[in-house]
């Protein structure tokens, strides 16, 4: 055989090894598939102790999972998700996940309390939970119109030392409850409810 025939053979060999690899690797809409039996189709959860995905800021997608995989995130099942997935996978699923539109999980609220819980954000978390909780820019997680008992079993992880909590989140937590007492946390879940 001549050489340069051997060369393009050869040449013709890895294209196709290397396409039959890339074939292999799963679309970051199919990995997220993997997602929508808990989290709902296209991040939208049907589940009321189960956060939507839709919109949530790539950073903290990822640190969520390195959390949930490292054991150090409070989860039922997670963790052991978490651990299924490589590096580059949990980054294209990041990626696709905030790519989505988010939509408001369906359901009643306190209208009242809220109105009160529209005030309690405003002087106690409007600085990371930007545009009444709707914002995910600051990575601290989209808040408004997340479910309630979602974010109440979320916040009774990070008052029990189950979830670790950004310091400036502590403080802001702690003097909350110190001025308007424990039942402030409900009355502001009422709020981000109440938010479409």
């Amino acid at each position: 055989m001549k050489r340069a025939t051997i060369t393009a053979l050869t040449v013709a060999s890895g294209v196709l090894l290397a396409s039959a690899v890339h074939a292999g690797t799963p679309s970051a809409q199919m990995l997220a598939n993997t997602c929508a039996g808990c989290h709902g189709p296209n991040g939208i959860s049907n589940g009321p102790a189960i956060p939507n995905l839709a919109s949530i800021s790539r950073d903290y997608f990822i640190d969520a999972m390195k959390a949930y995989a490292a054991n150090e995130r409070a989860a039922s099942i997670m963790g052991r998700i978490a651990r299924g997935y490589s590096d580059n996978e949990i980054k294209s699923m990041a990626g696709y996940f905030s790519a989505l539109k988010f939509t408001s999980a369906k359901q009643k609220f306190n209208a009242a309390q809220a109105k009160k819980g529209s005030k309690l954000h405003k002087k106690y978390c409007e600085k990371c939970h930007e545009d009444g909780g709707r914002s995910s820019e600051d990575d601290a997680g989209i808040l408004a119109g997340q479910w309630k008992p979602y974010l109440k079993y979320t916040m009774q992880d990070f008052l029990a030392g189950k979830r670790a909590m950004p310091k400036k989140m502590k403080k802001r937590v702690d003097k909350m409850v110190k001025e308007k007492g424990k039942n402030s946390l409900a009355i502001v879940n009422e709020f981000y409810a109440s938010q479409k």
